[in-house]
């Protein structure tokens, strides 16, 4: 299967990184290459990094890019991000991309056990490397475990019926296929509820996801980790497609942006400075004319910081 992936806020996302000709940058999901692409055209004489947990994108990525020489590529989870920087960046770098939504060809591709549309062995691994899978999440977990995992990432307001459905035909032996899970989750759900909103599997099916591969787990430490190894002046531009993401990337700017925590009304006294400032106060969405083009972006955002310099030490008046 041709790996396909449409790449979404491209432009606005390459602006917001503010890409200097001989910077250094991370592409921390690098998928099909198309942000790494034209990160690459407006780095001449700079150098990208290159992450991704998939093997396949990053084989098809090294084609794409074939005519670059000034990538390094790193297969690797971006949770190691710290390591990953230090190693090939010791003295810091300018500009941090994350793009956090599953490439269309991992979505497409039946194989990977990612979507409800194919029918498949229940995979979902974006690191095909890893141990656990969509199988086990299904057939091992604990009816209390699935309750909280598809209440909590999927904000489904039927996961108790459709925890209780799963556990139930468990018993008569293991649910093996993306197909069995959707026939399942379909009996849990009434009738007239399935008729209204989203696909009736797809919040459970991105509930799994996000277990099997720790989206959100390693999503707060992984950005500050950037954080602190950007330069001054850089960018850190980062790409969410539900709300549990988005608000993570939010409220770790905000964090970093206004550390304070003293009270309001009162002088500050903990010494906490910001780290970086906000580019944009709102998350940037898609436009009109991408949202014709590729509906699969409607839910995307985008956020944008800036690393500030670094405070002067306090002077000792004493």
């Amino acid at each position: 299967m041709e790996f396909k992936h449409k790449s979404v806020l491209l432009s606005e996302a390459i602006r917001g990184l503010n890409i200097k000709p001989d910077g250094i940058y991370v592409d921390c999901t690098l998928g099909g290459g198309g942000h790494s692409s034209e990160i690459l055209r407006h780095l001449p004489q700079g150098r990208l990094i290159a992450i991704d947990q998939d093997l396949e994108a990053l084989r098809h990525a090294r084609e794409r890019l074939s005519d670059h020489d000034n990538v390094t590529y790193v297969h690797d989870n971006f949770e190691n991000l710290a390591a990953i920087i230090d190693e090939h960046a010791p003295d810091g770098v300018d500009g941090i991309l994350m793009d956090l939504g599953v490439s269309s060809y991992q979505l497409d591709n039946p194989d990977r056990g990612f979507s409800y549309m194919n029918d498949a062995p229940l995979d979902m691994r974006m690191d095909q490397e890893a141990e656990m899978t969509a199988y086990d999440v299904v057939n091992a977990y604990t009816e209390n475990d699935l309750y909280r995992i598809i209440k909590e990432y999927g904000e489904e307001r039927f996961a108790s019926r459709i925890a209780r459905y799963i556990v139930r035909v468990r018993e008569e032996g293991p649910i093996t296929s993306t197909f069995a899970l959707n026939e399942i989750i379909k009996r849990a759900i009434p009738a007239k509820d399935r008729r209204v909103g989203p696909h009736p599997s797809k919040r459970t099916f991105q509930a799994i996801r996000i277990e099997v591969n720790r989206e959100l787990t390693i999503l707060k430490k992984t950005i500050e980790a950037g954080i602190a190894r950007l330069k001054p002046g850089g960018r850190y531009a980062i790409i969410t497609f539900h709300s549990l993401e988005d608000r993570i990337v939010k409220n770790v700017f905000r964090e970093q942006a206004d550390p304070c925590t003293c009270p309001r009304h009162l002088p500050c006294v903990c010494g906490k400075v910001p780290v970086v400032s906000l580019v944009s106060r709102k998350a940037i969405e898609p436009g009109h004319d991408e949202l014709g083009e590729n509906p699969r972006s409607r839910s995307a955002k985008l956020r944008l910081c800036e690393k500030l310099p670094a405070a002067p030490p306090a002077s000792d008046n004493t």
